[in-house]
């Protein structure tokens, strides 16, 4: 990815809501710290709808949406970001794993290299070889949408910067507006008008 480690972290960790998955519906953080070593270790669960056609839902009774858990480990010091999905829906007969991993592009630190990997396990399921490979592509698909997402991501976050930048700028402008019309106000009051009347007098009797 052609953006830096740490830009492109922070944009995996703020990836949903995005209009590239809107499969991911639901996102909640149920735990989030710090280690002893300095590694940011989160849980998070995810409702997201599998996108199987209707009569594969039908047959095998799918709901329309699906739970899913979510390991992550961001080392920030040597720059390693681990994160783990697992779904929790049919985990007794299905199980897809998904892992991912950020890091410094080797030949060039100013980008980030990606590696995903999927993993389908299927048992006790009718049509077991044919969801595996509908999962299989499915999850294919949604990779590249990953990618793009974190990619709007970032957009988004320098968006949001450069209009944090103007607020400040225009709040910096008021200040220094009513700081100045404030001491044009001080100068005013600290005139002595009997010292200008005074003054007057004495210029026009020496006329």
């Amino acid at each position: 990815m052609r953006h830096p480690w740490e830009t492109v972290v922070t944009a995996a960790l703020r990836k949903y809501p995005n209009p590239m998955n809107p499969a991911v519906v639901g996102l909640d953080v149920v735990d989030r710290h710090v280690d002893k070593n300095g590694v940011l270790v989160s849980h998070r669960l995810m409702a997201t709808k599998w996108g199987m056609p209707d009569f594969v839902k039908r047959f095998l009774h799918i709901a329309d949406v699906c739970y899913g858990s979510e390991h992550s480990e961001v080392d920030p010091v040597n720059k390693k970001m681990k994160l783990r999905t697992r779904n929790l829906t049919y985990i007794n007969n299905l199980t897809i794993d998904e892992y991912l991993s950020y890091h410094p592009h080797p030949d060039d630190p100013k980008k980030t290299q990606l590696t995903q990997k999927t993993e389908v396990t299927i048992k006790g399921m009718p049509l077991g070889s044919y969801l595996e490979k509908l999962i299989t592509d499915n999850m294919s698909s949604n990779a590249k949408k990953g990618r793009a997402a974190i990619e709007w991501v970032i957009e988004k976050l320098k968006t949001e910067a450069e209009e944090l930048r103007l607020e400040t700028m225009k709040s910096v402008d008021k200040l220094l507006v009513v700081h100045t019309a404030d001491d044009k106000k001080k100068n005013f009051n600290d005139v002595n008008f009997n010292d200008v009347i005074k003054t007057a007098k004495q210029q026009k009797q020496h006329s």
